[in-house]
């Protein structure tokens, strides 16, 4: 499963939602009246962390990112409205910075968090949210058709998206500190990516970042090459790109060098 134990906690943004849910659960923000009409043509699907649509971030991401890159962007409902940890579950005493302490009562506070959460795990596993994400695109692509789509993922949806970043739904993605994925799936994917990765993150550190990292440098002069690119973010932890606390400096760094990052790479590449 794509969990981990900062998936169960979380810090809400400032603001609210300016976009609107659709009748099939999905989220939508669509492309300012002030923005480019050639951006018509391009969308970006935003694929959400374990805590889904109800976690606010989860909706004023996917509307500052329509802002700024001037396109509509989606958010589809990867856990048909349930998703597996809920808000009401986050806990205050796990580390939100690199070597701070992580004490065993939390461990066990989370152990009961799996536990519990375990029938939705189930009922939303991988190869369940993919084929959700999988008819999802396939129903926009109907309605808009669209020439251009761009996904990027965080936590449980970073490695939804590096699963589905071979399967021809997508153009470009951006991957933010990916929930468990494997070395195989990695070098499956053919589109450029780009890699939003945290200092300390469990599913995703430093010994398999660095493989995938050479898996793409591999293809260098070879007609597999995609663009690619690896960006480490200092003091933060797995969880920061989506669910910051803007109260430590490191961490409000990096959360806003991630979101740049992500506008940035989609210029380029959509």
């Amino acid at each position: 499963m794509s969990f981990c134990e900062h998936c169960t906690q979380g810090h809400v943004l400032p603001g609210e939602p300016v976009g609107t849910m659709q009748s099939d659960g999905s989220y939508f923000h669509p492309a300012p009246q002030s923005a480019d009409p050639a951006n018509s043509k391009k969308a970006i699907i935003f694929l959400t962390d374990i805590f889904g649509l109800p976690l606010k971030n989860n909706k004023l991401l996917p509307d500052q990112l329509s802002v700024a890159l001037g396109c509509d962007v989606w958010v589809p409902d990867m856990f048909d409205g349930y998703p597996p940890v809920t808000e009401d579950q986050l806990t205050p005493h796990m580390p939100e910075v690199p070597g701070a302490a992580w004490s065993l009562w939390s461990k066990l506070k989370l152990l009961v968090t799996i536990i519990f959460a375990a029938p939705r795990l189930i009922s939303s596993r991988p190869s369940v949210a993919d084929d959700r994400i999988h008819k999802f695109v396939k129903k926009i692509q109907e309605e808009r058709k669209y020439e251009k789509l761009g996904a990027v993922g965080y936590c449980y949806g970073g490695a939804a998206a590096v699963r589905l970043g071979s399967k021809g739904l997508f153009n470009s993605m951006v991957v933010c500190h990916p929930g468990t994925i494997s070395k195989a799936e990695i070098s499956a994917i053919n589109i450029p990516t780009a890699w939003v990765c945290a200092e300390q993150d469990f599913t995703f550190g430093p010994k398999l970042r660095d493989e995938a990292e050479a898996i793409f440098a591999a293809r260098k002069d070879k007609p597999e090459y995609v663009d690619y690119e690896f960006r480490e973010y200092k003091g933060v932890v797995h969880g920061f790109a989506v669910r910051p606390n803007l109260g430590i400096p490191a961490i409000k760094q990096g959360f806003e060098g991630s979101f740049d990052q992500t506008v940035q790479w989609f210029k380029k590449t959509l």
